[in-house]
C-alpha cells in the first residue's frame, strides 16, 4: 500500500464510505489479529498507557477536577498516543514485518502535522481542565479532595452539579473524539494537512452518527473496563483498540491521487 502522490501534479480526493453497524466490532476483530501478530510490541505500548495513568494520579491526587478532566481526556486523546500502534498495523496490512524502532518513531514522517493536531487537542484538554475548575469551585465551598469529589459525583443531593459536569464534560469529549475519530492514522498515512484530518474526522461522525457512537462508546466501555482496578487491563486492551482504530480509518476513508487538472466530480 503507497500513499498517495503529494507532487503538484497530483491532488488528493478524500471520500468517506457508508458503514454497517456491524462494523465497529469487525474493527476490533481485526485489532485482536493484529495485536496477536505483534504481542510483545503491543503490550510495551500499552504498559506506558498505563505507567501514565498511574502517574495521572499520582501528580492529580491533590487537584480532582483535573484529575477527572484529564483522566477522561486521556481516553480522547489516545489517538496521538497510539501512533506505533498505527504504524505496527500499516506495515501488516502491506504484508512487512513490523520493526520495533520504526513504531517509535512513527511521528517522524509527518512530525509537522501531527503537532500541529496534538497542539489543538493540548489546548481542548486546557480548556475542559480549567471548565471543571470553575464548576466545582461554584458548587462547592473549596475543593473536596479526591475521596469528596466521587463522593459528590455520586450524591443525588448534588444534581445540579452532576448534570453541569456530566453536560461540560459531554461537549468537550465529543468535540475531541468527532475531530480524532481517524485524523491521526489518516496524518501518518497520508500527505494531508492537519485541518482536513480534523474535518474529515468531524464530517465522518456528523454523516453517521450512529455507527460512530457505537464506535465511541465500544472505546469508552472497553477502556473504562481496563482502567478498573489500577489500570492493570490497558495493557491489553489499549494495544486492540489502537490497531482497530486503524482499521476504523482504512474502512471509512478513501483517499485517491487525481491529476490537479482534473474536472472535479
Amino acid at each position: 500500500m503507497s500513499a498517495p502522490s503529494d507532487s503538484p501534479a497530483a491532488r488528493l480526493q478524500v471520500r468517506l464510505r457508508r458503514l454497517t453497524w456491524r462494523e465497529p466490532f469487525r474493527w476490533l476483530s481485526l485489532g485482536w489479529r493484529d495485536f496477536l501478530r505483534a504481542p510483545f510490541m503491543g503490550l510495551f505500548f500499552g504498559s506506558c498507557f498505563m505507567v501514565m495513568g498511574w502517574a495521572l494520579l499520582k501528580v492529580y491526587e491533590a487537584a480532582p477536577a483535573y484529575l477527572l478532566a484529564l483522566a477522561a481526556g486521556f481516553l480522547l486523546v489516545g489517538p496521538v498516543l497510539f501512533l506505533g500502534l498505527y504504524r505496527i498495523s500499516q506495515v501488516l496490512e502491506r504484508g512487512e514485518r513490523p520493526d520495533f524502532g520504526d513504531a517509535l518513531l512513527a511521528f517522524e514522517s509527518r512530525i509537522g502535522p501531527l503537532a500541529l493536531f496534538g497542539l489543538v487537542l493540548l489546548v481542548l484538554e486546557m480548556i475542559w481542565g480549567r471548565a471543571s475548575l470553575v464548576i466545582f469551585a461554584v458548587s462547592f465551598d473549596g475543593m473536596p479532595d479526591f475521596k469528596g469529589s466521587i463522593t459528590a459525583l455520586l450524591n443525588p443531593e448534588n444534581l445540579s452539579f452532576i448534570v453541569a459536569y456530566i453536560a461540560v464534560g459531554g461537549v468537550f469529549a465529543g468535540l475531541i473524539y468527532a475531530v480524532s475519530a481517524v485524523s491521526i492514522p489518516m496524518l501518518l498515512d497520508q500527505p494531508v494537512d492537519a485541518v482536513t484530518a480534523a474535518l474529515t474526522s468531524l464530517k465522518l461522525v456528523l454523516a453517521q452518527p450512529g455507527v460512530m457512537l457505537c464506535w465511541g462508546a465500544c472505546i469508552a466501555l472497553l477502556v473504562g473496563l481496563a482502567m478498573l482496578p489500577w489500570f492493570v487491563g490497558l495493557p491489553l486492551v489499549a494495544p486492540v483498540i489502537g490497531h482497530a482504530s486503524w482499521h476504523a480509518y482504512r474502512a471509512a476513508v478513501q483517499v485517491d491521487a487525481v491529476a490537479a487538472d482534473a474536472a472535479p466530480t
